[in-house]
C-alpha cells in the first residue's frame, strides 16, 4: 500500500478510535466533555499515533491494542497543546487551523480540558487490554507518565519558558527538546513495541534510539517550517517562536544549517533502524515525511 494511503487509514483509525473513547458530548458535564471533543478531534496530523502503528507492523502487534496505545499518547500529546496556547504559556490563537480552546470556550475550561485529556490516557493504558500482561501494561503506564512529567514534556515546557530571551547552546538547546518533544515521541514509538510480540533488549535499545533522534528530527523540521511557512500552511501562527524570542534550531544555526542538522539527523535516523529490513518500511517512510513535510 502507498505510504499516503496506509497513513491516511491510520489517520482515519486514529480519529475514530478517539471519537468513540472520548466522553460523549451531551453527558455532564457537557461543556468540558464538548471542548475535550473539540480540541482532540478533526485536526492534526497523527503523528505519534501513525509512528505507534508503524512499529506495531516490526513486532506483529494486533491493530486494537495498538489503537489504545495510540489514542493514550495522542490524548497526552493534545493536553499539551491545550495547555501551550493558554495566555499563561505562549497565549495562542490558533491551533490545527481554529481557535484554541481557551478562546473558543475559555481560559479555565482549557484547563479543565488539559487535566481531563491526561487522565483519561492513563486510564485507558489501565482498562484496555493493551499489553499481553499485567506487567507489560504497567510498564507501558510508567512509561508514559515518565515521559509527560518532570523529567519529559512538562519539564522541557519548563525549560523553554525558562529559555525565553536567552542563547542556548546546541546541547542545551537539544536536551530541551529531547523533553519537550522528544519524549513523547520515544514514547509512541515504545509502547507500540509494547503492544506486540516481545522484542529482544538489542531489539528495544534500537527503537529507543530511533525514537530519541526522531524527536531532534522532528523539532528541527518543525523550527524551519515555523520560519519559513505561513500561518494558513501550517494551521497555527507562524513565525511565533521567533517573536516570542524563543531559542530555535534556526535562531542558533541559521536555516542552512538547520537544514543540513535535519539531513544529518535523517541519516542517523534511518541508520538505527536499519537491521529491521522490510519490516521497519513504515518507519522510513515515515522519517521521510516527518523531514520533508510543507505543513
Amino acid at each position: 500500500m502507498d505510504f499516503s494511503v496506509w497513513m491516511g487509514t491510520i489517520q482515519e483509525r486514529s480519529e475514530n478510535t478517539l471519537d468513540r473513547l472520548l466522553p460523549a458530548a451531551h453527558i455532564a458535564p457537557q461543556r468540558l466533555h464538548q471542548a475535550m471533543r473539540y480540541a482532540a478531534l478533526r485536526g492534526g496530523k497523527r503523528v505519534r499515533p501513525i509512528l505507534c502503528h508503524a512499529v506495531g507492523e516490526i513486532c506483529a502487534a494486533d491493530p486494537g491494542r495498538l489503537d489504545v496505545a495510540a489514542a493514550a499518547v495522542e490524548l497526552i500529546h493534545i493536553y499539551s497543546l491545550v495547555h501551550d496556547d493558554l495566555p499563561s504559556m505562549d497565549n495562542d490563537v490558533l491551533r490545527r487551523g481554529k481557535p484554541t480552546c481557551h478562546v473558543e470556550f475559555d481560559e479555565a475550561t482549557a484547563l479543565l480540558v488539559g487535566d481531563a485529556l491526561q487522565s483519561l490516557a492513563f486510564q485507558l493504558l489501565a482498562e484496555q487490554e493493551t499489553g499481553e500482561n499485567a506487567a507489560r501494561q504497567l510498564a507501558m503506564i510508567s512509561l508514559l507518565a515518565h515521559s509527560s512529567g518532570s523529567r519529559g514534556m512538562a519539564g522541557g515546557q519548563a525549560i523553554d519558558l525558562a529559555a525565553v530571551g536567552q542563547t542556548l547552546s546546541l546541547e542545551e538547546l537539544e536536551l530541551m527538546h529531547i523533553r519537550k518533544t522528544g519524549a513523547l515521541i520515544r514514547a509512541a514509538v515504545l509502547l507500540g513495541a509494547y503492544c506486540g510480540k516481545p522484542l529482544t533488549a538489542p531489539e528495544m535499545a534500537r527503537l529507543d534510539h530511533f525514537g530519541k533522534v526522531l524527536g531532534l528530527l522532528f523539532q528541527v523540521a518543525d523550527d524551519i517550517l515555523d520560519s519559513e511557512s505561513t500561518t494558513a500552511t501550517l494551521g497555527k501562527t507562524a513565525g511565533k517562536d521567533a517573536a516570542q524570542n524563543k531559542p530555535t534550531y534556526v535562531s542558533l544555526l541559521g536555516v542552512v544549517r538547520a537544514r543540513e542538522k535535519a539531513a544529518e539527523l535523517r541519516a542517523a535516523t534511518h541508520e538505527s533502524i536499519a537491521p529491521f529490513g522490510e519490516a521497519a518500511l513504515r518507519l522510513h517512510q515515515l522519517t521521510d515525511f516527518i523531514c520533508d513535510r510543507s505543513f
